[in-house]
């Protein structure tokens, strides 16, 4: 189980729903999860933005291996992670 609370209290349900569900998180935490750090901030509300540090431990100690670093790996995470319908 990961540990979301070290994440701002407004995303946590839409990572949760990414890690978990494979569904695609908002342009933000999108931008995040491809390591796009120039897109991540031109995207970030003023909590996020302030919060940015703890986006990153958050990937580095608890989002598991292959599901971020890359628009690759999170395109490969959001196929493997979907139920088909």
């Amino acid at each position: 189980m990961l540990n979301y609370s070290m994440l701002p209290e407004h995303m946590r349900d839409g990572m949760k729903l990414y890690f978990e569900e494979g569904i695609e998180p908002g342009d933000f935490a999108y931008a995040v999860l491809c390591n796009d750090l120039v897109g991540a901030y031109g995207r970030a509300d003023a909590i996020n933005t302030a919060r940015m540090r703890d986006w990153a431990k958050f990937l580095y100690n608890e989002a598991p291996r292959g599901s971020w670093g890359s628009k690759q790996a999170v395109e490969d995470w959001l196929k493997r992670k979907r139920v088909p319908a």
